[in-house]
Order: C-alpha cells, then structure tokens, then sequence
C-alpha cells in the first residue's frame, strides 16, 4: 500500500493528503489549486511556523536569517537553489529572526545563518554558517 504523506500548501496554508508515489507529478493544492512545490522557500511567521514543521510529514529545512546579515544575504541564492534541488523530499523555508524574534529565541539561534532540520516536528540536525547550494543539499540529505 502507498503512503500518503500530509503537505502544508505553501500558498493558503491548508492541508493536503497527497501519496507519497505521487510527489513528483507536481501535486496542487485541494483548497487554492496552487503548487505544493514550487522551488522557493516558504517564508514562515510564529503564526505559520508550527503548522509548517508539526503537519508536514516530510522533512523542513529553516534557515534563519537576518535582512543585515551580509553572510545571509550571500546564502539566500543558494537556499532557493538547493530548493529546487530538495523538492518534494524536503521543504524549505525561512524565519526572518529580527521581525521574529521570538522564535530565533525558542529556537536558541545565536548566530546566523542557522539551518534547523525539522523531521516529525522535532528538530533533527542543525548547521550554523553559509553554505552554498550543493552542500546545502548534502547537508540536508544526510541528516533528513
């Protein structure tokens, strides 16, 4: 019997059944129709963040990041790149740590960039630095 994993749309936040075999035809969302992958990090709130790490059954990689952090600026490229490359079998997604700072401090983020690994809504492995897209992808498929 096929799986069926539970996605969180990245456009109107709903929730959707989708078997795992069936990942790679470019599911849509049953509520807004929209792509459940699109190759672009989902950008998470402390009002979306829960939802994205404890209802996705696949793996999350956040980077948390900062608008003045030069070393965030140069990786942002690379995170939307390893994106392309980690979907469907992991979601990414970032946290703006200075409009949300509360979740930079439940998460312990000192430094930045941070890449959290998410998996079954608890945190998994975590990389502290810039990396660029190729070893974002290894990182991530190592530990997911």
């Amino acid at each position: 019997m096929n799986e069926v994993l539970h996605l969180v749309c990245p456009h109107c936040r709903a929730v959707n059944r989708v078997p795992r075999n069936r990942l790679r035809e470019q599911p849509q969302c049953g509520g807004c129709h929209g792509p459940l992958f699109d190759a672009h990090p989902v950008e998470l709130t402390a009002a979306t963040f829960e939802q994205y790490i404890g209802r996705n059954d696949i793996p999350v990689l956040v980077d948390f990041w900062a608008p003045w952090c030069g070393p965030c600026k140069a990786m942002a490229p690379q995170f939307v790149e390893a994106a392309g490359m980690l979907e469907p079998d992991v979601r990414l997604a970032k946290v703006d740590t200075e409009a949300e700072q509360t979740l930079g401090s439940q998460y312990g983020i000192r430094s930045i960039p941070t890449m959290v690994l998410f998996k079954d809504g608890r945190e998994r492995a975590r990389q502290v630095g810039a990396l660029g897209a190729q070893d974002i992808v290894r990182w991530a498929r190592a530990h997911a």
